[in-house]
């Protein structure tokens, strides 16, 4: 097993799986930030490097120019936290083994326009998984942690590892782990990463929970707490979907949430009819007529984000529209959320989370207490 110790941390790593497919097409259409179907936001757009109170709730519009957050830069005075690294190969796994690929992407099926038929085959594979763990992490004690999807699958970078080191020595938030989970590999319906990150069951959540923490406290030296409230997950794209489907189906296990161009539109595959929308069902019914639940969510997307790329056609593959609605069923059921409309950006929304990544990681984590 190869362990990697370098003083830094990795980004998200890999932000969405299929960015060489979605160049090849158009440009989706900038969508007004008052425009149909829009909630009303706060504005606070053309103030570079402005950001929402870390205590407030609601809906927010930043752009269309961005600063980068001044937490990005290497601490000058503060300790630094360590890497390390380690791989899992899918066969001496319980869940998610082996794996599925596809070699084309599929056909709608004429019996349920709503879904694919899709040929896969099956894989096996290697997931690398990023540990994060601070200067300030006590041996022996049970730590809060954060789960990132999409984790790097090569050398780590040091953005988040900055980020972190400034939020902690700050005291903006707890000394955390951050556990960076490299997808299986491929993207959406019929590969590894869409069965991973579109299903929607806890089957994601107990994969990390029984197969990559209890490796993470033995091969990084580290205890991770079982208190929900001290577990966060966060992503971007089907990533982001998947942080609030961990929550959602466990919440025992996950109440803290971050998403960016959250992929909360049809791309669960195979077809379920318990959720015949995927995580369009999300805003569509699961979130307006379940019991409220103690998730704390923040959301962001870009005005020109992904539009129906899809054959389907199915009118449930908007993120735009599919985080407008979000927005709107949480506010409607009293969540604690916070949403960022981000004006002059585009699917995974790189140039406006320069400016406001950090702020969203203090977000999820305001109001946590550390139980001595």
């Amino acid at each position: 097993m190869k362990l990697l110790c370098p003083a830094i941390l990795v980004t998200l790593g890999t932000l969405f799986a299929s960015s060489a497919l979605s160049a090849k097409r158009p440009k989706p259409p900038t969508r007004a930030f008052d425009g149909p179907g829009a909630p009303k936001f706060i504005r606070l757009d053309d103030k570079p490097g402005v950001n929402p109170p870390v205590d407030a709730v609601g809906n927010y519009l930043i752009g269309p120019n961005y600063l980068p957050a001044p937490e990005r830069r290497i601490p000058k005075d503060s300790p630094r936290g360590k890497v390390l690294q380690f791989t899992i190969d899918s066969r001496t796994t319980r869940l998610l083994n082996p794996g599925i690929a596809r070699k084309v992407f599929g056909t709608v099926d004429p019996r349920n326009p709503r879904t694919l038929i899709v040929e896969t085959h099956e894989i096996d594979y290697t997931r690398q998984i990023t540990v994060y763990v601070p200067a300030q992490y006590k041996e022996g004690k049970e730590a809060p942690f954060m789960v990132c999807h999409d984790g790097p699958k090569g050398k780590p970078n040091q953005v988040i590892p900055n980020i972190l080191d400034n939020l902690i020595a700050q005291k903006r938030v707890p000394p955390l782990i951050a556990i960076m989970v490299a997808n299986g590999g491929g993207d959406a319906q019929g590969h590894e990463r869409g069965r991973e990150y579109d299903t929607m069951s806890g089957l994601y959540a107990e994969y990390i929970e029984t197969e990559v923490l209890p490796l993470v406290e033995k091969n990084c030296g580290v205890k991770l707490t079982g208190n929900p409230d001290g577990r966060a997950v966060m992503g971007s794209s089907s990533g982001g979907s998947a942080a609030l489907i961990m929550a959602w189906y466990r919440t025992d296990l996950y109440r803290r949430v971050l998403t960016t161009s959250g992929t909360f539109v049809n791309q669960q595959w195979p077809f379920d009819p318990k959720t015949p929308g995927g995580a369009w069902d999300f805003h569509d019914k699961l979130i307006p007529q379940s019991e409220k639940k103690p998730i704390r969510l923040f959301l962001a997307v870009g005005d020109y984000d992904l539009l129906n790329p899809n054959v389907m056609r199915d009118g449930m593959h908007d993120w735009v529209e599919a985080n407008h609605r979000m927005a709107k069923v949480l506010k409607a059921r009293g969540y604690s959320y916070q949403y960022l409309f981000c004006q002059n950006s585009g699917h995974g929304i790189g140039n406006a989370k320069v400016q406001f990544l950090p702020h969203a990681i203090e977000w999820v984590w305001h109001g946590y207490k550390t139980k001595e």
